[in-house]
């Protein structure tokens, strides 16, 4: 990819903006200052204009066969056309004008554009871009809207296709929604018009560099030590486990935190649409997805790869999310000795988690009647974690819950810890309890012959009622 076509998609004489032609210089820019006069409004597309027209000069006398990919390279000489431009055209910026217009042209040239600065802040966890004019990002829990703006629709799309061309995918009218990842796990949806009546619409979901543990979601609140222990167990233990939980709660988060337990020397298969789960074992495999081509050929779904992860001789199998007819695949092969497997799934509780991967089971395509598939749901999983984000932004594990089998046509659970809300204080915190319920479940037994002992008081009762 030329560096004119990565970076601008017009000619340096003219400017693609709303369906309109605006002329830019090429070979002089006029004189021109960024005066602290006026209104904030008037300064900043002041501050744009000006942007515009020397990004465009900057490009025409940068060398179109640059090695984009020698970013270190790259940006000095950026930053050596940028100071020559500027000072040939006598142009006049304060020190930190200066400095903001660099780097946003540099992000544009080698990152992604205004959502640079985002991606580079540890503290954001998310990014929705809604159309060219809005971009809001999720901070320590809250959401806050940015004055960061693109110019338009097709800098917004241009961004896009820098992030998804290296995946071998594409977005365009005739497939105008994608699902990909940034280089660091990041995860990025996308979608564009006429299914966006608003224009380009990005959501990305920000991984840290390095992965949480268990003591960071201690330390956080999300649960208890005691908790923290019994999971560590429970994946130990081979136990089948569902995350359940909303969008945004932190179900990826955990169910990678799980399978960290999971043991050095075991083979491991992750199935992903987008593959973000960073396990730390030596013997993974990561298998992902892939979307049909443009002639709607060659998809390879989810139900598709937990298929064929079957042949592949897995220890445990890992799906980031079961949306659909694989859930039915991910059951069996948690029946017929894979387990210690997990997955997430979309649920406000674990009775509801319980019916939505019925659901999902039906999506298969197979005519089972339902007391069928819930006998597998109770066969198949034996814990459910539920996962929710509340009011404050705070993530916290409301339920950890036990399927003990099946009682008439009903999937029986017991709650074994569970997050009791008893008000918010003045700072609008959540104030609750997480706590066990004093239900030793059933598979401590399977703990104990695998030497994993843990002690009474964890599920909240001394050793002399245990004994």
């Amino acid at each position: 990819m030329s560096l004119l076509k990565r970076i601008g998609g017009t000619t340096p004489g003219t400017e693609e903006a709303t369906g309109t032609q605006r002329p830019v210089a090429t070979s002089t820019l006029r004189r021109e200052e960024v005066r602290p006069g006026g209104s904030a409004r008037d300064h900043e597309n002041a501050f744009t204009d000006l942007k515009l027209r020397v990004q465009s000069k900057l490009i025409s006398e940068l060398d179109p066969n640059l090695d984009l990919s020698n970013t270190t390279r790259v940006r000095r000489q950026v930053e050596e056309v940028f100071n020559s431009i500027l000072d040939n055209e006598s142009i006049v910026l304060s020190r930190a004008e200066r400095m903001r217009m660099f780097e946003g042209i540099a992000a544009d040239i080698l990152g992604y554009g205004p959502l640079q600065q985002f991606l580079a802040d540890d503290d954001i966890s998310e990014i929705m871009v809604n159309g060219p004019r809005q971009i809001y990002i999720e901070k320590r829990g809250k959401l806050i809207k940015t004055d960061v703006v693109f110019y338009d629709d097709d800098h917004v799309l241009r961004i896009i296709d820098r992030i998804v061309a290296p995946l071998g995918r594409r977005i365009d009218e005739s497939s105008p929604m994608v699902d990909a990842r940034l280089p660091d796990g990041s995860r990025v949806n996308a979608i564009i018009r006429p299914l966006s009546l608003i224009g380009p619409v990005i959501t990305i979901r920000k991984f840290r560099k390095e992965s949480f543990t268990i003591a960071d979601l201690v330390r956080f609140g999300t649960l208890t030590q005691e908790m923290g222990e019994f999971l560590a167990a429970c994946v130990r233990a081979r136990l089948n486990i569902v995350v359940s939980g909303g969008t945004g709660s932190g179900k990826t988060t955990t169910l990678n935190i799980l399978s960290s337990f999971i043991p050095e020397d075991e083979r491991i298969i992750t199935v992903e649409n987008a593959a973000e789960l960073q396990l730390r074992q030596e013997h993974v495999i990561t298998l992902e997805s892939r979307p049909p081509n443009v002639e709607g050929r060659g998809e390879i779904t989810i139900r598709d790869l937990v298929i064929n992860c079957l042949r592949m001789r897995p220890e445990r199998i890992v799906v980031g999310e079961c949306r659909g007819g694989e859930t039915l695949d991910m059951l069996q092969a948690m029946n017929t000795g894979h387990d210690g497997s997990m997955t997430t799934v979309h649920a406000n509780s674990p009775r509801d988690s319980i019916a939505r991967i019925e659901t999902m089971c039906l999506m298969a395509g197979m005519d089972l009647p339902s007391r069928a598939i819930r006998e597998q749901i109770a066969a198949a999983v034996n814990v459910i974690v539920q996962q929710s984000r509340m009011k404050d932004g705070t993530r916290k594990i409301t339920a950890i819950t036990e399927v003990q089998g099946m009682e008439g046509d009903v999937v029986v659970l017991q709650d074994i810890f569970v997050f009791e809300q008893t008000g918010i204080d003045e700072n609008g915190k959540i104030v609750g309890t997480l706590r066990p319920t004093g239900v030793r479940p059933k598979f401590v037994e399977k703990f104990e012959t695998l030497n994993i002992y843990l002690p009474p008081n964890i599920f909240g009762y001394s050793a002399e009622r245990f004994f």
